[in-house]
């Protein structure tokens, strides 16, 4: 038997700019357990959702928990508290929601992809997707007034309208895209030095995917087929715009990679699908109701699951607010899934994990 290491990486390392912490045991280079800690940074968003702001304003603050999936957040807590409000939002509302939900998850998906590709150690690649990714902040900027945080979803259905004009631009935009995604896939599947650094590297089995309650594509890339929605057409009717679960079964780094490369072009058929058949109507319910009350929400955020609970007393101001972000759920599988690996491939593993520390401590 080799001599046993104990190496920690995070929180604040070169592969890992995040709070959350491993603690690798090795045998020379061969990882044999790992201990992960979550450092919750109480930013109390959580509590001030239910102190400071009224119910009509929580859809800004939790906006602003993540700068990566933001639609996400205000999307969900604005659906679990029109449930509270017992209202249905405008159809148009609701495609356009689905519109940004999709062009974000666009723009998370080349972003995890670029950090799998630079701490991979292929530079090149990093500047190539991150280059191609910019045609989407581009399109989130003209749909919703801002490249981050985009205040696009409140309560009762959107706050800005999709101009024909920016539509058509859009279209055009997705087929100047399609060329470099597919430049991109080619690179990703047959690039002999990046397949070899990541085929077989950071596997998760699809028995140990379910073991661990793991969801998003870090489950799909092992062949666990849950996707909230194909589950949710009550909230946002995403098959009647072409909605299609992705999935593969060999669990690891690269699976991961072509997992999320598959799911852009589905992204791009709903955009393409939303745009073409846009229905017309207002965009916002009214009321002059309060929330009342319990309700849960679930939506698929670009790294999985993303839950909401709310609590509603009939006042201005929330009882309760809950968020669970997929990081959480996933950090005992990325625990399980570096064991068996050389420590030179953590790099590439967590950064194929696509954590999000903002979104899981609040």
């Amino acid at each position: 038997m080799g001599k046993q290491y104990e190496i920690p990486v995070g929180a604040q390392h070169i592969s890992l700019l995040e709070p959350l912490h491993f603690k690798f045991t090795t045998v020379n280079e061969k990882i044999k357990s790992t201990e992960a800690n979550v450092f919750y940074v109480h930013r109390g968003i959580e509590l001030a959702c239910c102190s400071k702001f009224k119910f009509r304003q929580v859809s800004f603050v939790v906006g602003r928990v993540c700068g990566l999936c933001s639609i996400s957040h205000s999307t969900a807590y604005s659906q679990v508290a029109e449930k509270l409000l017992k209202i249905e939002i405008p159809t148009r509302a609701k495609y356009l929601r689905m519109l940004v939900i999709e062009l974000d998850r666009i723009h998370s998906h080349l972003l995890c992809l670029s950090h799998v590709a630079e701490n991979s150690g292929f530079e090149a690649l990093f500047m190539k997707t991150m280059q191609y990714r910019e045609f989407s902040m581009e399109v989130l900027e003209a749909v919703c007034g801002n490249r981050v945080q985009y205040d696009f979803a409140i309560v009762g259905g959107v706050s800005r309208d999709l101009k024909p004009e920016i539509g058509r631009w859009i279209l055009e935009r997705m087929k100047s895209f399609m060329p470099q995604l597919e430049e991109l896939v080619d690179i990703y599947q047959n690039n002999w030095t990046l397949s070899l650094k990541n085929k077989g590297i950071g596997v998760l089995t699809k028995e140990n995917a379910m073991r661990l309650n793991v969801v998003g594509p870090f489950a799909r890339a092992a062949g666990l087929a849950i996707d909230v929605r194909n589950e949710t057409e009550d909230l946002l009717p995403w098959k009647e715009v072409g909605f299609e679960m992705i999935t593969d079964t060999a669990g690891d780094v690269h699976a991961r990679n072509m997992l999320r490369l598959r799911e852009i072009y589905v992204s791009i058929r709903i955009i393409e699908n939303i745009i073409n058949g846009l229905p017309e109507s207002a965009l916002i319910t009214e009321t002059k109701a309060f929330p009342d009350g319990e309700a849960t929400v679930r939506l698929e955020a670009p790294r999985g699951e993303l839950f909401y609970y709310a609590k509603g007393n009939k006042t201005q101001v929330l009882e309760r607010l809950k968020i669970k972000a997929p990081t959480f759920s996933n950090v005992g599988a990325m625990a399980e899934t570096f064991k068996g690996n050389e420590y030179g491939s953590v790099p590439a593993i967590i950064a194929s994990y696509d954590p999000c520390l903002s979104c899981t401590a609040r």
